[in-house]
C-alpha cells in the first residue's frame, strides 16, 4: 500500500516537473520575441497562496512599450498572453488612468518593472529577492 502512495506522489511531482518545463518555454520563448523587438523589461509579482504574475515589456531606447505580455496563475498551465493597452506608451511615465485597466496583481508586476528598469537604466544592479525558504533561514553577511 505504502509503495502505491510513493509512487503516486513521484508520479504527480514527475507530471508537474514536465508542465513546469513547457511553462518556462513558454516564457523563454516570448522573451526572445521581445527581445528580438528591442529591451526587455520583466516585472514580477510573486505569492504564496494566490496567482503569481510576470509581465514583460519590449521596449525601444526611450522606453516607449512596442509590446506587452503577461503571465498569470496558480498553476503551470498559465501562459503567456499578451497585454492590452500599453503598446506606444512610455514605461517610465504610466498614469494611474493605465493601470486602471489591469488588476491588482498585474499593477504590482508592472511597478517591479518600472523599478527594475529605472534601476537598470541608471546603472546599478537589480537585487535577487530571496525565496520563502531564504527568508526563513538567517545567514550571515
Amino acid at each position: 500500500m505504502i509503495f502505491y502512495v510513493i509512487a503516486l506522489i513521484g508520479s504527480m511531482w514527475l507530471l508537474q516537473s514536465v508542465l513546469g518545463f513547457f511553462q518556462l518555454k513558454s516564457f523563454n520563448r516570448t522573451y526572445a520575441e521581445m527581445r528580438k523587438l528591442g529591451r526587455a523589461a520583466i516585472g514580477r509579482n510573486t505569492a504564496l497562496f494566490r496567482a503569481g504574475t510576470v509581465v514583460i515589456f519590449a521596449i525601444d531606447r526611450r522606453n516607449n512599450i512596442l509590446e506587452a505580455t503577461r503571465m498569470q496563475g496558480v498553476t503551470v498551465f498559465s501562459r503567456m498572453k499578451k497585454l492590452k493597452g500599453f503598446d506606444g506608451k512610455n514605461l517610465l511615465k504610466l498614469t494611474n488612468d493605465d493601470f486602471e485597466k489591469v488588476d491588482k496583481l498585474t499593477r504590482l508586476a508592472i511597478a517591479d518593472a518600472i523599478r527594475t528598469c529605472q534601476i537598470v537604466a541608471k546603472g546599478g544592479e537589480v537585487p535577487i529577492k530571496k525565496s520563502l525558504f531564504a527568508r526563513l533561514i538567517p545567514t550571515k553577511n
